[in-house]
């Protein structure tokens, strides 16, 4: 066998060992350096988060201490969010002055696209954007829809991530009322 061939071996050996090495390392790298999001539970403290609604009325989950908040994040194409919409609906008014909020988060849409939804199913409950996806991302939001059940000192009582039937609206509503 030649020199110049066991040069080319060696050569490409010390070159895959290399890329080898790089790809670990960045594997690595990914693994250990990802934001370490808190998954919330049943007992924490929800997050506080400031929204604007369809209104241009500012949402603070802290403004709402001493209340229950049925706080739901949807999407104007989820189907199961169509469903339990016009739950909520009359339940929020069925609800009103009774000490329980319906709070509707939406991940991120454009603003007609909501309206045209909230008009379309005659929605009067508060209706926000997450334009940035910043509450999506403290609340650790995967499904749509996904409710949070938040009593009156501001601690998450239930997390449902499933649509609800209006019976469930109603025994939801019910639990975290002060």
């Amino acid at each position: 066998m030649s020199l110049a061939k066991v040069d080319k071996k060696k050569s490409r050996l010390i070159i895959r060992t290399i890329v080898l090495l790089l790809l670990v390392a960045a594997v690595g790298y990914t693994i250990t350096s990802k934001d370490k999001v808190k998954v919330l539970a049943v007992g924490d403290k929800a997050p506080n988060f400031e929204l604007v609604d369809l209104d241009g009325n500012k949402h603070r989950l802290s403004d709402y201490k001493g209340q229950g908040v049925f706080l739901n994040f949807w999407g104007t194409w989820c189907g199961p969010c169509k469903k339990e919409m016009p739950h909520m609906e009359s339940q929020h008014v069925a609800f009103e002055g009774k000490g329980v909020q319906i709070l509707a988060v939406n991940i991120a849409e454009p603003t007609l696209k909501v309206e045209a939804f909230r008009d379309q199913y005659g929605l009067t409950f508060p209706i926000a954007i997450d334009k940035d996806k910043s509450v999506k991302e403290a609340y650790n939001i995967v499904p749509l829809p996904t409710t949070f059940l938040i009593n009156e000192e501001g601690k998450i009582e239930k997390i449902i991530t499933s649509e609800m039937t209006e019976a469930e609206i109603i025994s939801y509503l019910e639990s975290i009322q002060p």
